[in-house]
């Protein structure tokens, strides 16, 4: 209702925009039939200046409709700031697939790019390329970063940056991945360096994503307090369970083949299931309030990264059971890889307007917190709107979150760097990638026993 008011006030302030002489024109457009004989004296003269004013108001109305959804648009954008963030990482992927294919004949012509006394292959120009893409895409998300450090209330003006201007920011984005083509070799093999460790703060990013994903997702089915909820719980749990053991044993089977000495990967296999049974130990102790349903999402979760990690091994490594089937395993591993990335980063938008405190700013108030008990009088109501708003969750860990996505997902579209000199142009196969998903599954498991034991150890704080 509000917004209609301020349309009605808007579209009445352009009348005083017009000169004296076009407001007598328009009343006596208007003017009572006594009038008449007078302008029918004049009806050439009337007709022009009735046309005339005519697209005055017309002029009048469209500028009002303008602005008015000029005032909509701004509305809507606070709201769908978060996903817009999201479908601007999702064309840094298209853009760096895209590159990654048709790039490499062009970029073999640029001088400062290729300038070796012998031409690269072309894998190396396409994986150039999609880390060129990575690193526009990682500092312009650094870059807002470090520019909404301390934003705590929304009558900052780093507010209205964080949720506006979006083509400026498009045009921003654009400029810098076309500016990353002109830079020297060395700095883009050093962010190549560096995208490994930022990949592992990911999947760290991740994991944390997936628990708070899970906790809620128990504690909703068990709010209802119903029989078949509880029904739906065991079930759900009982599913991930067997397919956890049976997919252990499927490792077992593909990359610990007989005659050949698979100690490495029999230990990775092992140590992952010996993970499996102590948290879900701890999961049912009864000092721990636990539930059984995060426990077996958790163990899923890190007998699948244990897979990725064996499956990206080299290919020509004599443990790896998936040599045969290695374009197909590729395939698959750098759409689940991408998959996961995406639908991370879309939770952490998501998240980051609900009541969850995981992307909260220190001292932010919780959900409702701000809310009073008892209805207000109208001065109170005033005071109460002219107080400063404070923000729902800390913008720049959400915009660091989509920096170290920018890392990882170059990692996986390059191979983490292995596959140029390796194994041609198979993705996501190397000895760093192995041991990147690993140790996440090992921390995964850590990360969800220290959840379970923490308010154990620390009462008086919340978790």
């Amino acid at each position: 209702v509000g917004r209609f008011q301020v349309l009605n006030v808007k579209l009445f302030s352009f009348l005083y925009v017009l000169s004296p002489t076009q407001l007598i024109i328009v009343v006596l457009l208007l003017s009572p039939s006594s009038n008449r004989r007078r302008i029918q004296n004049r009806r050439g003269w009337v007709r022009r200046e009735r046309m005339w004013a005519a697209s005055c108001l017309a002029s009048c109305c469209a500028a009002c409709a303008c602005d008015a959804c000029r005032s909509v648009v701004s509305g809507i954008s606070r709201r769908s700031a978060r996903i817009a963030y999201c479908g601007l990482f999702a064309l840094s992927l298209i853009v760096s697939w895209i590159l990654s294919e048709v790039a490499a004949p062009l970029m073999e012509k640029i001088p400062w790019i290729n300038h070796f006394h012998q031409t690269p292959n072309r894998e190396w120009f396409e994986t150039d390329a999609v880390l060129r893409v990575s690193l526009g895409n990682f500092l312009f998300f650094t870059i807002f970063a470090l520019l909404m450090i301390g934003v705590k209330n929304q009558k900052d003006p780093r507010d209205s940056l964080h949720h506006g201007g979006w083509m400026m920011k498009i045009i921003c984005w654009c400029l810098l991945v076309i500016f990353m083509f002109f830079l020297p070799n060395g700095i883009i093999s050093f962010y190549e360096t560096t995208s490994k460790f930022g990949s592992g703060l990911f999947l760290l990013v991740q994991v944390v994503l997936l628990l708070d994903f899970v906790h809620g997702w128990n504690d909703k089915w068990v709010r209802y307090d119903e029989q078949f909820w509880y029904i739906a719980l065991f079930v759900v749990s009982f599913v991930c369970y067997v397919v956890t053991f049976s997919f252990s044993g499927l490792l077992f089977y593909l990359f610990t083949p007989s005659g050949h000495d698979c100690g490495l990967n029999t230990f990775f296999i092992v140590m992952t299931l010996i993970s499996v049974f102590l948290f879900t130990i701890v999961t049912l102790h009864p000092s721990v309030s636990g539930s059984i349903l995060p426990a077996s999402v958790i163990s899923l979760y890190c007998m699948y990264l244990c897979y990725s990690g064996l499956a990206s091994e080299p290919r020509e490594y004599e443990c790896n059971g998936l040599h045969k089937h290695s374009k197909a395993v590729s395939t698959g591993t750098l759409t689940i890889g991408l998959l996961t990335t995406v639908l991370s980063v879309v939770y952490s938008a998501v998240r980051a307007g609900s009541s969850t405190t995981l992307l909260s700013p220190p001292g932010s108030p919780r959900a409702g917190a701000g809310k009073p008990l008892l209805p207000l009088d109208k001065v109170d109501e005033k005071e109460e709107k002219e107080k400063s708003k404070p923000v729902t969750y800390s913008y720049s860990f959400f915009h660091i979150i989509f920096s170290l996505a920018s890392m990882y997902s170059a990692m996986l579209l390059t191979g983490w760097s292995t596959s140029v000199g390796e194994s041609g142009k198979l993705v996501d196969v190397g000895w760093p990638s192995v041991w990147v998903r690993i140790v996440t599954g090992w921390a995964t498991a850590t990360l969800f026993m220290w959840s379970l034991v923490a308010p154990i150890l620390f009462p008086d704080r919340e978790f």
